[in-house]
């Protein structure tokens, strides 16, 4: 964090934290891959995560060792046999609309097909409850902006959280931690994860999503057109909007479990027609 003097709509000057973003350079096996923009906070985590969506490797197993040098500004990944056909599988990038470095290696879009999410359900009391939690939780964005905050959440309960100046950084860290945890073994199985982002959810961050086997993503910003297409076809749950005790279901509203005499009245001004008539 860094304190700086800023001037205020009144012609005041305040000082006020911003967020202190650093370059990390992933090289795997001495190859430079790419350039991560990230406040820093899980660097190894980042880097097993963005591996792991990038779908370059496919267990934890395969990386031996993550040293991250700060000092350069660097991470450096040895894997154990190598990745095979890393040219091939890098030469296609694509620039997503993720602040932060968002990135897809080859083309996910075509892998969507073959994902299988488990069954799963949300009620509207733990939805919430997790908007709650969020709401009460101390973080880099309450006190200086500038950044995306990514959580998981097993029912209401945080097991993660992380922020950086990327959604798609802090959910590759997410990624990441699931991984080391096991969370799609035995011990913690994803079928009851929901994942949390401060962010719009895009296609990316659906898929993303869809690949760590979480089938349900609240979101207190919007969806695009991309990101829908992907969740209906996918039966994925995207909630939106969800602040307080407003929110909008957008696709798969069939895990969703309603109790809407949890929710606030709406003021009559905001009613529809439709509701406002016997």
């Amino acid at each position: 964090m860094r304190r700086v003097l800023v001037l205020n709509e009144f012609g005041q000057r305040d000082a006020v934290s911003i967020p202190a973003e650093r370059a990390l350079t992933v090289y795997v096996d001495k190859r430079e891959l790419v350039t991560l923009m990230t406040l820093g906070a899980h660097p190894e985590l980042l880097v097993l995560g963005f591996l792991r969506n990038q779908r370059l490797v496919s267990s934890p197993e395969e990386v031996e060792s993550i040293t991250v040098d700060w000092e350069v500004g660097a991470a450096a990944v040895k894997t154990r046999q190598g990745i095979s056909n890393i040219e091939a599988k890098t030469a296609k990038r694509v620039v997503t609309t993720g602040c932060g470095q968002g990135s897809v290696f080859g083309d996910l879009m075509a892998e969507v097909g073959d994902i299988k999410l488990p069954q799963a359900s949300i009620s509207q009391r733990q939805l919430y409850g997790i908007v709650e939690a969020i709401r009460l939780k101390e973080t880099t964005y309450k006190s200086a902006g500038s950044v995306h905050g990514c959580a998981l959440f097993q029912g209401e309960q945080l097991l993660m959280f992380v922020e950086d100046v990327g959604r798609h950084n802090a959910i590759d860290t997410i990624a990441g931690w699931m991984w080391m945890q096991d969370v799609d073994g035995q011990a913690m199985p994803s079928h009851d994860k929901i994942f949390y982002t401060t962010g719009r959810l895009t296609s990316e961050m659906v898929i993303k999503s869809a690949q760590m086997g979480v089938p349900i993503v609240i979101s207190r910003s919007g969806i695009t057109e991309m990101g829908y297409a992907v969740a209906e076809q996918l039966g994925l749950c995207t909630v939106g909007r969800a602040t307080n005790k407003r929110f909008l279901c957008f696709t798969g509203e069939h895990r969703l479990m309603l109790e809407p005499g949890l929710a606030s009245p709406r003021p009559s001004a905001e009613r529809s027609p439709s509701a406002t008539t016997a």
